[in-house]
């Protein structure tokens, strides 16, 4: 794994194209970060463990949100459900109060600030970060959780959100 492959890594654009025609869902991490709500978009969440229960995400390490996130002594896993395109898009701009209307949440446990309208939503306390290249891999234990069941998830395929439509 340490020996370095002929010609070396394909460049940026081309592993963007690559990794465009894989479909993923989006969630939107959200946190209390002294005394103020913070939340950003993700499409690289993931389970890692039954037991202990725990779930994982990457930021970039260059994100503002992150330097506040990283402070917070518990995060929810807000899994965005169909309808939910422009609330991920929200969460992925710079410079607006992703928190201001017409964003619906309310404070959860531990004031976790909780979206509305949500698949599902896992609460979690940090249990390790990694840094990976340009990332953080964050992972999360979960202590809390709740969905709906039967609701559809919001996915992110080819720069652009959309619902899912099972096979009949």
């Amino acid at each position: 794994m340490t020996e370095t492959l002929p010609g070396g890594a394909v460049d940026a654009e081309r592993f963007r194209q690559a990794l465009a025609v894989h479909a993923s869902g989006v969630v939107v991490i959200t946190a209390q970060s002294a005394g103020v709500p913070v939340g950003l978009t993700a499409t690289s969440f993931s389970s890692v463990s039954l037991a202990p229960p725990l779930v994982s995400f990457y930021v970039d390490q260059s994100s503002a949100t992150w330097q506040w996130l990283r402070r917070a002594e518990h995060f929810a896993v807000n899994v965005l459900a169909g309808d939910q395109a422009e609330l991920a898009s929200r969460f992925a701009r710079k410079g607006v109060d992703r928190f201001a209307a017409p964003t619906e949440w309310r404070p959860g446990p531990l004031g976790v600030p909780l979206l509305g309208g949500v698949s599902a939503q896992l609460v979690c306390v940090p249990h390790s970060t990694v840094d990976i290249g340009d990332h953080v891999l964050v992972v999360g234990l979960v202590t809390e959780t709740s969905h709906i069941p039967g609701s559809r998830p919001l996915l992110y395929h080819q720069g652009r959100f959309g619902r899912f439509t099972p096979h009949a």
